[in-house]
């Protein structure tokens, strides 16, 4: 079973440029909108909108770290293509629907592939009446349909102050951050996906499994 973490913040906070520690044979970037990155890299990136094709990927890529940079825009994109040509009515119901269930079977399709793969959801983040901070959706059906948040164990807030990029690993009281007990050091941490993502390997142990699963298969 691979592991999912959602990764939210807001434009320029600082989501893909925590990408710039990895070498390229170590992450698989699929990139939604065909962004350049904002650093200068040699990450190889593919860009991509189907869901089908994106799980399809997930299970078959030998890439341990996949980033889907922006995840959220998958929604968008669905919406966007769609619907103008839907209807009113029950249709627009329906789209709306659809639109949770591909999004939510993608994100439960990471439960199917390999045990030493991780997979992160680069999200945008919104701020209802509340002043409550989660991740960015379409309209309300699909916030109360699919509590995005709630499909992770760990989801990282990207925020920069006083001009310092930082990962939040744990809620402030307003925000959906959160992450196990001591798996980081800080509520505050630097913005390297590189170093969260062997934190994460160490904490559960995902390499040493992995080796032994093969072993037991063989």
């Amino acid at each position: 079973m691979g592991l999912g973490v959602l990764v939210i913040g807001k434009s320029g906070a600082g989501k893909s440029s925590s990408l710039r520690n990895f070498d390229k044979n170590e992450v698989g970037v699929i990139n939604v909108l065909n962004k350049p990155l904002p650093f200068k890299s040699d990450l190889r990136a593919i860009q991509m909108t189907d869901y089908d094709e994106i799980e399809r990927l997930l299970a078959t890529t030998t890439a341990k770290s996949i980033v889907i940079d922006d995840a959220g825009y998958l929604i968008t994109d669905m919406f966007m293509t769609n619907h103008a040509s839907t209807g009113k009515g029950n249709a627009v119901f329906d789209l709306y629907n659809t639109m949770a269930d591909k999004f939510y079977h993608l994100v439960r399709s990471v439960d199917s592939i390999a045990p030493d793969k991780i997979v992160y959801f680069f999200m945008h983040e919104d701020k209802n009446d509340f002043g409550d901070i989660a991740p960015k959706t379409i309209g309300k059906l699909l916030s109360e349909k699919v509590d995005v948040a709630g499909l992770f164990t760990i989801c990282l807030r990207c925020v920069c102050e006083n001009n310092k990029h930082m990962f939040y690993t744990q809620s402030s009281g307003f925000d959906v951050a959160k992450s196990p007990m001591g798996m980081f050091e800080s509520q505050e941490i630097d913005n390297d996906l590189k170093l969260v993502d062997q934190t994460i390997r160490d904490y559960y142990g995902m390499d040493a499994k992995n080796s032994k699963e093969k072993k037991e298969d063989k």
